[in-house]
């Protein structure tokens, strides 16, 4: 089921709160889950993910300021950027081989509904 070179990102946003958006390119659009904070590469260290809008695949080039007014207003710059590869994907669980500058390595995303309906976590696999 690997698929192959699929755009991985993560935007640094200063919006209302500081928070980064990872966006994974799913079914041509980039899905994207808002990480309250800053992503670890350490084995098993998770991270909240709250599943927000899909946006167009040409976002993830976007750096800049979204002005004051607009939804996600504030600056948006890269911290992570690279491919990855779709090793599985189920209704509750992503897993996915992310190959960026900080990132390296197996990523899960997995539903934590207790935290709500669009809740995730995100954590770097421990190796088996």
């Amino acid at each position: 089921m690997k698929q192959r070179g699929l755009v991985y990102i993560i935007q640094k946003h200063e919006a209302t709160r500081l928070h980064y958006d990872l966006r994974l390119e799913i079914d041509g659009v980039l899905k994207s889950w808002a990480i309250p904070k800053e992503p670890e590469n350490r084995p098993g260290v998770k991270r909240l993910a709250i599943q927000v809008e899909d946006h167009p695949l040409e976002y993830a080039g976007f750096e800049g300021v979204i002005p004051e007014g607009h939804y996600g207003a504030g600056r948006v710059e890269r911290w992570d950027f690279g491919h990855y590869e779709l090793v599985k994907k189920t209704e509750d669980i992503i897993e996915i081989e992310i190959h960026g500058e900080r990132l390296k390595g197996r990523f899960v995303l997995m539903r934590f509904e207790k935290a709500g309906e669009n809740a995730w976590l995100f954590f770097k696999r421990r190796k088996p």
